[in-house]
C-alpha cells in the first residue's frame, strides 16, 4: 500500500504552480534549515510563518493544535481589578465549607455521597466569575445563563451559605430532600430547587448541549426583536472527561456555523475522570483543542501558573516548551504527587539545559510551579480575552489539579473523585492549608461550618462584588405576564 503522502504528492502536482523555481527553492530552504539549525527551530519559524499567513488573511485553514503553553503570554494580561489576597481569603472560606458539608452528609448518612475533589480543582474558575463576570438579574436585565457543572455543586451551596442565601440546616440537608425548602438536590435542577437552580446539567453532557442551544435562543430573542439578549452570555462549566459523553461535543459545529460569541465553555481540565487519568498515555488538552478548533471555536488554553512566566521567558532554545509537550497526562498526575526533588530529576533531569534552568529554584520551589487553572490572574486574563471575542464561541481549556489542596491523599490521587470522607489528621492538614480558625477540638467529631460573620471584611467585599454585578448567582427569577384572552370575535371564522 502507498503512503498517504505518496498520494498527495500525486494530486499537488494537478495545482497549478506559477513560479516551480522559486517553490522548489522554498523547499530547498526549508531543508537547509532542519539540517542547519534542527528540527525544533524548523517548528518554530513554521508556526510564524502560519501566524503571519493568517495575519495576511492568506486563506490558509487554522491550525487546529498549537504549543502546550498558555494562549495568553504574560505581556498581553490584562490589569487585574480585584483584591487578590481578599479573594484569596474569600475561596478558602468556600473550599472548607463545601468539603464540611460532603464530610458531615456522609458522617450522618452512610453512601449518601457527594464530592469533595470536582470543585477543588474549579474553585478559582468559578470565583474569578463571581467576583468578575458573572451577572444578576437584579436591574432587570436577563442577566447570564450559567450552566454549572454537576459535580461542583458543593462549591456553589458554600458560597450561598457564605452569602447568607442558605443555612447551615440546609446545608446539613445536603442530598437529603425529606423537608420541603431544606434539602439541597444533589446536582443542579430548577425543579428540586425553584428559586435557586436555573438549569439542569446532570447527567453529564447535558449542559453543554443545553448551553449552545440557550445561546443560540438568546440570539433568537435579539434578531427578531422579541427581546434584548445582547448583554446576556452564556457560560458551561464541564470536565474533560465529561467531554467523552457524546452530547458535550455533539452540537459544537452548530455553535460555529451561528457565531454564538455570546458563549463560551469553560473545560475544568484536571487530567482525571471518575476512575483515573482520562487520557493516562495522551494529552486530552490537546486533543480537546484540536476538536474545538477543527469545529471553528475559538480556543485559550490557561495552562500554567506565573510561576513558571520567568522559565519560559529563558527557555530561548524551545527545550522546557518542547519537555511540557513530550509529558503525558500521566506523567504530570505522577508529578503532581511528587516531592521537589523528584520533580527536578524526572521532569527538568532529562537534559542538561533544563537542569540549568532551574538550578536556582529549590526544592519547594519546584513544588509551587502551579498548574494555570490555579492561577486566579491568568484564569482572569482568559475570561477577559473570552467576553471581548467576536465571530465565535470560546472555550476555554483550563489545566487543574483534581482534589486541589485537600491533602496528600486525597490531591490527584486515582481515587480522588471517590473520596467522600476525611479524618481528623486530613482534616487538619486542610484547615492548615487553609489558614482557618478552627480549633483542633472542632474537628473530633463533625467539621464544623466555618462563616466570618456578615459584617466581615470578606463577605462584604463579596457582596460589594455581586452587587456591582447585578445580584446573585445562581437564582432562578420567574418573571410571567398574564397573557389575555381573545375575544371570541377572533375564532367567528372558525365556527
Amino acid at each position: 500500500m502507498r503512503d498517504v503522502h505518496d498520494v498527495y504528492d500525486e494530486f499537488k502536482h494537478q495545482l497549478p504552480d506559477i513560479d516551480p523555481q522559486e517553490t522548489q527553492e522554498w523547499i530547498e530552504s526549508l531543508d537547509a534549515l532542519v539540517k542547519q539549525s534542527g528540527g525544533d527551530r524548523a517548528r518554530f519559524v513554521l508556526y510564524k510563518l502560519l501566524k503571519r499567513a493568517r495575519m495576511l488573511h492568506v486563506g490558509l485553514p487554522p491550525l487546529t493544535q498549537t504549543r502546550y503553553i498558555n494562549t495568553i503570554s504574560p505581556e498581553q494580561e490584562p490589569y487585574f481589578p480585584g483584591d487578590e489576597e481578599m479573594e484569596l481569603r474569600i475561596r478558602r472560606l468556600i473550599r472548607w465549607n463545601a468539603v464540611a458539608m460532603v464530610v458531615r452528609a456522609n458522617h450522618h448518612f452512610e453512601g449518601i455521597g457527594g464530592h469533595l475533589a470536582t470543585y477543588a480543582s474549579a474553585a478559582s474558575l468559578y470565583e474569578v466569575g463571581f467576583n468578575h463576570f458573572f451577572r444578576g438579574k437584579d436591574d432587570g436585565a436577563s442577566g447570564d445563563q450559567i450552566f454549572f457543572q454537576g459535580h461542583a455543586a458543593p462549591g456553589i451551596y458554600a458560597r450561598a451559605f457564605v452569602e447568607g442565601r442558605l443555612s447551615e440546616s440546609q446545608l446539613d440537608h445536603f442530598r437529603r430532600e425529606v423537608v420541603p425548602g431544606e434539602g439541597l438536590s444533589s446536582y443542579p435542577h430548577p425543579r428540586l430547587m425553584p428559586e435557586f437552580w436555573e438549569f439542569p446539567t446532570v447527567s453529564m453532557g447535558l449542559g453543554p448541549l443545553a448551553a449552545i442551544y440557550q445561546a443560540r435562543f438568546n440570539r433568537y430573542l435579539q434578531h427578531r426583536g422579541v427581546k434584548d439578549t445582547s448583554a446576556s452570555r452564556v457560560w458551561a462549566f464541564l470536565g474533560d472527561g465529561e467531554c467523552d459523553e457524546p452530547e458535550s461535543l455533539g452540537a459544537l459545529h452548530v455553535a460555529a456555523r451561528e457565531g454564538l460569541d455570546n458563549l463560551t465553555f469553560v473545560v475544568n481540565c484536571n487530567l482525571q475522570r471518575l476512575d483515573g487519568p482520562v487520557r493516562g498515555n495522551g494529552k486530552i488538552i490537546q486533543e480537546l483543542e484540536s476538536v474545538f478548533r477543527g469545529s471553528g471555536w475559538n480556543v485559550i488554553k490557561v495552562l500554567w501558573s506565573r510561576e513558571w512566566d520567568e522559565l519560559l521567558a529563558r527557555d530561548v532554545d524551545g527545550v522546557l516548551v518542547n519537555r511540557m509537550a513530550e509529558t503525558t497526562d500521566g506523567e504530570s498526575q505522577r508529578m503532581t504527587i511528587a516531592d521537589g526533588a523528584y520533580i527536578r530529576e524526572h521532569f527538568f533531569g532529562t537534559d542538561p539545559r533544563l537542569r540549568k534552568l532551574v538550578e536556582h529554584l529549590t526544592d519547594e520551589q519546584l513544588r509551587g510551579l502551579r498548574r494555570g487553572g490555579h492561577d486566579y490572574r491568568k484564569v482572569y486574563a482568559a475570561y477577559h480575552a473570552a467576553v471581548r471575542h467576536t465571530g465565535a464561541p470560546t472555550a476555554i481549556l483550563a489545566q487543574t489539579v483534581k482534589g486541589w489542596a485537600l491533602g496528600p491523599s486525597v490531591e490527584a490521587r486515582n481515587i480522588t473523585h471517590q473520596a467522600k470522607k476525611m479524618s481528623f489528621e486530613e482534616l487538619k492538614i486542610f484547615r492548615d492549608r487553609l489558614q482557618l480558625p478552627i480549633s483542633d477540638d472542632k474537628l473530633t467529631d463533625d467539621p464544623p461550618y466555618y462563616h466570618p460573620g456578615p459584617d466581615s471584611p470578606e463577605v462584604q467585599y463579596m457582596m460589594e462584588r455581586r452587587r456591582a454585578l447585578g445580584g446573585f448567582v445562581p437564582r432562578r427569577v420567574v418573571r410571567a405576564k398574564p397573557l389575555l384572552q381573545p375575544e371570541a370575535s377572533a375564532f367567528a371564522e372558525f365556527a
